[in-house]
């Protein structure tokens, strides 16, 4: 290399240059780097960091030992910061909220295994090779950036003091006459007010683990005997579903709606013509794009269920599930239909379910339809021959717990609806997944997610409402909702939390025992239907069903 320069001085330094403004270039533009995806905006790189200034005028003070050394882990925490931002950016983007040092480095595995579903595994492990790569890269280069830059102002100390000291009073002057291009400030603090808000992240975390098992504890019907459990409900055939990623939008998005709206309504006329009559509302969701069991949680433990550490928490305490009060009354048998889980599920317990059937035990033979393992009429179809059909043990009634998945993301490949009598193990639907849409056609077009999410609710929606006009029967009541809103990229960037939520039934007795709750007739909630937290829908539902609240405090 040193006989290169000597060969090529002219070259040498015109390198250099071109190596010291990357540098300069790459030091910068992580200092300045957003947190979301709608605040890359070319006016958020040109802007003069606060921290870079800082930083300048302590490497001048600094000996060289100190100061390389300074460089490096600078450099390093640096790049450990822009990670942190871009995967704030990314959560953001999906899950509606920045990412939580402390409780979501275990969802990277669920968004690895969600890949591998979606693009397969080849792809998936290429992809995550190169993240890794990149990530590596991204420390390597910052502290050599860092270092170069600080060896650049050790040679010319004079011309940097003094660009140092303009560079200060510029910042001082834009941040105190409040300077703009664009709407953008030139002075920026950005990494350091990130450093912050990142620290106190950490701590209100912390201190909300410890606050929440207080609030736990406590609960409105956690004494309440078995015998004054919905007493108004004894004899039903009662049964809860989850459909995935089934929100507001759906309902309201301009693109997404006509075809919900329209299957909604039709499917009202159908229910309706077989003696079912519905109402519904809207709950606002703990959670947004994705994490549904924190939906799920939320709505059956009453309690506001929005991180990863709520969820343990509520999971390992004897909080009592919604669910559960049923299995407690001793009058219900209870059942969960679960073909998103393809693992261990301690949840059980909480939940109150004397029996679970996963993805393995449904019988399947088809082929998933990515992250699904089943198209939902299959599950449906299973539950009415392996549960629905059948007599609950000692002449109780049954309260079920099912959880559909065809409508979550990537929306594709989508199943289809086929006869109720052609479903045998699922191989129908071989043929309906290889003509589907391909998963990474469908991710890289937001317009196309939108439509296919849109095709996705109204698969599920019909296969549960043609399954009840099916096989329901005059004590079958449904409640079904949605766990949370489809990602920010299909719902928009400041959709709401809000998911439909609906109680069918042929009894007129079951509405007519939630009429002053103010929802409308029908599937479809009004726009302006009335707005819970998912969390108040346990308690109201326990009441209005003759439930007496026998307090439980920790």
């Amino acid at each position: 290399m040193t006989r290169w320069r000597a060969a090529r001085p002219g070259a040498a330094r015109g390198l250099s240059v071109v190596l010291t403004v990357l540098a300069a270039a790459l030091v910068v533009a992580a200092l300045v780097l957003p947190n979301t995806v709608v605040g890359l905006r070319p006016a958020k790189f040109v802007r003069i960091p606060a921290e870079a200034v800082i930083g300048a005028a302590v490497m001048l003070a600094l000996p060289r030992r100190p100061r390389v050394v300074l460089a490096a882990v600078s450099g390093a925490a640096l790049a450990a910061m822009t990670v942190l931002n871009l995967l704030d950016m990314g959560f953001n983007q999906y899950l509606g909220r920045s990412f939580n040092l402390v409780l979501d480095w275990s969802l990277l595995g669920d968004a690895q295994s969600y890949l591998e579903d979606s693009l397969g595994r080849t792809a998936t492990l290429a992809a995550t090779a190169g993240l890794i790569v990149v990530v590596l890269l991204l420390f390597v280069l910052l502290a050599l950036s860092m270092v170069r830059l600080s060896n650049l102002l050790a040679r010319h100390t004079g011309t940097a003091t003094r660009g140092t000291l303009v560079a200060g009073v510029v910042w001082i002057t834009c941040s105190s006459l409040g300077l703009q291009i664009s709407g953008v400030p030139i002075a920026s603090d950005r990494t350091a007010a990130a450093l912050k808000i990142q620290a106190h992240r950490v701590s209100d975390t912390l201190r909300d683990e410890a606050e929440f098992r207080k609030v736990a504890k406590v609960d409105a019907f956690g004494d309440t005997p078995g015998a004054q459990l919905v007493p108004d409900l004894r004899g039903k055939d009662m049964i809860f579903t989850f459909i995935e990623s089934y929100g507001r939008s759906a309902i309201e998005d301009p693109i997404i709606a006509p075809g919900v709206d329209r299957t909604l309504d039709e499917r009202t006329a159908a229910l309706a013509k077989a003696g079912f009559h519905a109402k519904s509302g809207w709950l606002t969701s703990a959670t947004y794009g994705g994490s549904s069991w924190l939906g799920h949680s939320t709505t059956m433990s009453g309690l506001w269920v929005n991180n990863q550490q709520r969820y343990r928490t509520v999971m390992a305490s004897d909080h009592l599930s919604l669910t559960k009060a049923f299995e407690k009354t001793g009058a219900f048998d209870t059942v969960g239909v679960m073909p998103g889980v393809q693992k261990a599920w301690p949840e059980q317990s909480f939940y109150g379910l004397n029996k679970v059937y996963n993805a393995f035990e449904l019988g399947y033979r088809g082929p998933k339809f990515s992250w699904s393992t089943m198209p939902d009429q299959y599950a449906l179809q299973q539950y009415q021959e392996r549960v629905h059909s059948k007599k609950a043990a000692d002449g109780k009634a049954r309260m079920s717990l099912l959880i559909l998945t065809s409508s979550h993301q990537p929306w594709a490949p989508i199943p289809k609806m086929v006869g109720w009598d052609q479903l045998g193990d699922g191989s129908v639907f071989k043929g309906i997944q290889a003509a589907g849409n391909k998963p990474a056609d469908i991710i890289a077009d937001t317009t196309r997610s939108r439509q296919e999410y849109g095709k996705s609710v109204q698969y599920s929606v019909t296969a549960l409402t043609q399954w009840l006009e099916r096989y329901g029967s005059k004590d079958t009541v449904l409640v079904f909702l949605g766990d949370h809103q489809p990602i920010a990229r299909v719902s928009g960037n400041h959709a709401s939390r809000d998911v439909p939520v609906a109680i069918v039934a042929k009894d007129p007795k079951v509405l007519d025992k939630v009429d002053g709750w103010g929802w409308t007739d029908g599937l479809r909630p009004a726009h302006d239907a009335p707005v819970w937290k998912m969390s108040s829908f346990r308690d109201r539902f326990l009441t209005a069903y003759g439930s007496t609240p026998h307090p439980k405090r920790g």
